[in-house]
């Protein structure tokens, strides 16, 4: 009986299953986003999320418990150089996991993983209000002497411009 086993098995020997997570944690810390099938991501999640959580205190001791998992170098020292400082603050949920429907050879659910602080298209502090539609229509302004007076002024000036231009 399966009772009590945390990891998902992936229809891979644990051999096979560390390995394919150790890769794909280092191509997310190196892309900050990757493609792959929900349940890949769903793992993944679970296996980095730790690993960027040690990367918050830059000790020997932590860069090799990490290394001990991901085995590339390049990877630990990204992750501890550029990752960890952004996450600093933050507490856990480092991972977005977005469905991007079914693969065309074999139905598989698809699935993009990224790292939250990474992407700019959901960075709302940076990002400008959307400005909302208006009409075209003038408003209807209540009509005082002063109102009047201005408008035909414009006008007058506005003529006046348009026979400068002719002459020339």
């Amino acid at each position: 009986m399966r009772h009590g086993k945390k990891t998902k098995q992936l229809s891979r020997s644990a051999s096979h299953r560390d390995a394919m997570l150790a890769n794909m944690a280092c191509s997310l810390i190196e892309h900050k986003r990757i493609n792959t099938t929900k349940a890949k991501a769903k793992a993944l999640r679970v296996y980095v999320e730790p690993l960027i959580t040690k990367s918050k205190v830059d000790t020997t001791h932590n860069r090799r418990l990490v290394f001990a998992k991901l085995r590339n170098k390049y990877a630990v020292s990204e992750l501890f150089r550029e990752i960890a400082p952004k996450v600093g603050t933050r507490p856990g949920g480092y991972t977005r996991i977005i469905k991007l429907g079914n693969r065309l050879g074999d139905n598989a659910e698809m699935a993009m993983i990224e790292l939250v602080d990474y992407n700019e298209s959901y960075d709302l502090a940076s990002g400008k209000k959307k400005s909302t539609r208006r009409s075209r229509r003038s408003k209807s302004k209540k009509s005082t002497p002063a109102n009047e007076q201005t408008a035909k002024e414009n006008t007058a000036e506005q003529s006046k411009e348009n026979a400068k231009d002719e002459e020339e």
